[in-house]
């Protein structure tokens, strides 16, 4: 796709029937003659009627079918998105997304069609007209692919309840488009994930074991990178798969320090933690993507992102990765608990998994076993009272 031209708008309030007004309508029908161009993209969400009176209004040809075609901001994303999405999930989740943005807009794709048929012949019944039809169908499938994803999502929460036997803290990823998570996450783990520098490389969640400092094994967790004005069709369909940043113990939000924009895309990643829930989760700044700046820039950025307690790093050159793994280290010690344990002679295991998975402060051995002074999480310690109760 070649782009030939962009224009910008400024008004008070969007044009009812066309977005830009009929006025800029007839200004960009004729750059659109001149270039011969057929695909307008609005950086912006448009109503059914609003696309369906551009598609007229800036068609420039004299054919039966609209010559340009109108699309916005999350037709786009979801577009991008349908070509991104790997697993089983991902492709029901944007489906469900495209099908859920489609309804609405039926009509403009079958105006030529929607009269009335006397005889029912196949799927269409007595006086059923084309777009009464393909409702029907989209609804059928939306109904279907949504029992697909209940029984995928219940899949996922059997995984999930898993990893909640696990003793170990989850700590997941989150920013805006690449901002560099995927990197990291194979800087940190060593996992061998998809790294790509395009929009949305990352669509399905990933899990993988991280090794730290001094407590030990952690969860880490990638998932989809947050934009600017997310269609809320997909905040909706992409829930499930985002209750593995709700349920974790810790956030890393992963910030582009070279992108001009960093602060405004913060903010956006921010605003969509709070729209599914999460206000309270406690989260640590990377400033990513340093290698990209000039020493000037860099010690301005660290500076920057220092005072907001914060590190600067680059996933790619693995520069502040020790420091990256100390503080996570340290807000996953906040998130622990100094707990005392009665562990009798006869439970030896339980001893040697508290030595194994948590941090044993001190040790001093009875007559009829031993009391245990250790810093846990609350996974463990939930774990090791339940093991002992046994």
């Amino acid at each position: 796709m070649l782009v030939v031209g962009s224009t910008r708008q400024r008004r008070n309030v969007p044009d009812v029937r066309t977005f830009i007004g009929a006025g800029k309508v007839e200004e960009l029908r004729e750059a659109l003659r001149e270039a011969e161009a057929d695909l307008v993209v609005f950086d912006d969400p448009l109503s059914p009627a609003q696309q369906r009176n551009l598609e007229r209004g800036l068609d420039y040809g004299s054919s039966v079918e609209p010559r340009v075609r109108v699309i916005d901001r999350s037709q786009l994303i979801l577009d991008i998105f349908a070509q991104r999405a790997q697993s089983i999930e991902g492709k029901l989740q944007v489906e469900l997304a495209q099908l859920d943005y489609l309804l609405p807009r039926l009509t403009r794709h079958w105006t030529h069609l929607s009269r009335q048929r006397g005889g029912g012949v196949g799927t269409r019944g007595p006086g059923e007209t084309q777009l009464e039809v393909d409702r029907r169908r989209v609804r059928e499938r939306v109904a279907m692919l949504r029992r697909r994803l209940r029984e995928v999502s219940r899949t996922r929460e059997l995984h999930r309840r898993e990893r909640a036997d696990v003793p170990f803290p989850t700590v997941a990823l989150v920013g805006y488009t690449n901002a560099g998570k995927s990197t990291l996450m194979r800087a940190l783990t060593g996992a061998e994930v998809l790294i790509d520098d395009r929009l949305f490389a990352t669509l399905d969640p990933t899990v993988r074991r991280i090794e730290l400092p001094r407590n030990g094994t952690a969860l880490l967790g990638d998932t989809v990178g947050f934009i600017h004005k997310l269609p809320h069709q997909l905040v909706e369909a992409f829930k499930s798969t985002l209750e593995e940043v709700r349920n974790a113990d810790l956030l890393l939000h992963v910030v582009d320090a070279s992108d001009p924009e960093r602060e405004a895309h913060a903010a956006v990643v921010e605003r969509v933690l709070a729209e599914i829930g999460i206000t309270e989760t406690p989260r640590i700044l990377l400033c990513n993507k340093i290698d990209r700046l000039t020493p000037d820039e860099r010690a301005g950025i660290a500076r920057e992102c220092e005072r907001s307690g914060g590190i600067a790093l680059s996933a790619r050159t693995r520069e502040g990765l020790d420091r990256v793994l100390a503080a996570i280290d340290g807000a996953l010690e906040e998130r622990s608990r100094e707990l005392e344990f009665w562990i009798p002679f006869t439970r030896g295991e339980v001893l040697a998994r508290l030595h194994r998975e948590g941090r044993v402060l001190t040790r001093r051995d009875e007559e009829s076993g031993t009391h245990v002074t250790a810093r846990v999480n609350e996974k463990l310690a939930g774990q090791i009272r339940k093991s002992l109760e046994e």
